[in-house]
């Protein structure tokens, strides 16, 4: 799918405390995971992006009732959703922009952003780039951008975990890291 320039930015505010979280999820394919909503609520995330791959709007439904989504189009997901195909989220504080996130749905090839969205990531100066498709769990660098694939929290496929992801920042940085649905516990990559 060719990528078109930014169409939507939004904007969210940390808290008073300069802290903020957001539960990050991809690929739901319109069944989630029994426990995903119970595990990202008990969270109490501040939001929650949605890399693509939503499949049934009750999906976007069901997260808005644990907080704000922030959401685009998967390459499964219909016109009908009205979601964005790239979103440009920016995290505020009182004294300005903290945080520039580019999320889409394909991202990257391999461990590497794919060439436009490099250069797209650049133009708008994100420092993230969040997208989804592949359900591979991944958080990686490439040439100074950082990039997190939140995996999948729909159907198993391939043999890969079913898990979200993390955004946790705070006066330290920002941290990120995956959760387990089966187990409700930290992900990591197996050792190989």
């Amino acid at each position: 799918m060719p990528l078109s320039k930014i169409k939507k930015t939004e904007q969210i505010q940390i808290r008073n405390d300069g802290s903020l979280r957001l539960a990050v999820v991809s690929d739901t394919h319109s069944t989630p995971h029994p426990r995903a909503y119970e595990l990202i609520s008990g969270l109490h995330p501040d939001a929650i992006i949605h890399a693509g791959d939503v499949g049934e709007f009750s999906v976007i439904d069901n997260l808005s009732a644990i907080a704000p989504v922030f959401a685009v189009r998967g390459n499964i997901d219909l016109a009908s959703l009205s979601l964005p195909d790239t979103l440009l989220l920016e995290i505020c504080s009182e004294t300005g922009l903290v945080l520039r996130i580019l999320i889409l749905h394909v991202g990257i090839y391999g461990h590497k952003l794919r060439s436009e969205v490099f250069k797209m990531a650049r133009a708008q100066e994100a420092s993230l780039v969040v997208c989804g498709h592949s359900h591979i769990p991944f958080i990686g660098n490439d040439r100074g951008i950082a990039v997190f694939n939140p995996g999948s929290i729909g159907p198993r496929r391939f043999g890969l975990p079913i898990v979200f992801g993390i955004l946790q920042l705070d006066s330290s940085g920002a941290r990120l890291s995956h959760i387990d649905c089966e187990t409700g516990e930290p992900w990591h990559p197996p050792c190989r």
